[in-house]
């Protein structure tokens, strides 16, 4: 992977959205403005391989492939990211939840306890 990102900070790899944008921009998108620009990537190789009467690989061929991969890692990195603050915001709520259930259990414990314990308890602290 770091061959790719190599590759464009040589090659000084500019995206078309809304403009020019560079690869560290690609990252302040969301999944769905680079959805598009996929989509664009994608339709611009299938059309360059369909003009080809060849087998052998230009430049513009190895870029777009680049460009592709690129989208693609961003992507997949950017999807990961939701996911494991999915499972984080699903676990602290769960703990939330625990956590509020044995409090509610210890109060019912000490309004089970009589008058004496309690005051026992209390000049104890």
């Amino acid at each position: 992977m770091e061959q790719i990102y190599e590759k464009a900070a040589r090659e000084k790899l500019r995206f078309e959205y809304k403009g020019l944008v560079t690869v560290e921009d690609l990252w302040d998108l969301g999944v769905i403005e680079l959805d598009e620009i996929y989509k664009v990537l994608n339709a611009q190789k299938k059309q360059a391989t369909e003009d080809s009467l060849l087998e052998t690989k230009t430049t513009e061929d190895t870029v777009l492939t680049v460009k592709i991969d690129i989208i693609k890692h961003i992507v997949e990195t950017k999807q990961e990211e939701l996911n494991v603050r999915k499972q984080a915001a699903e676990k602290k709520e769960k703990k939330e939840k625990i956590m509020s259930i044995i409090a509610r259990k210890q109060d019912s414990e000490l309004e089970e306890k009589s008058s004496d314990e309690l005051q026992e308890m209390l000049n104890s602290l």
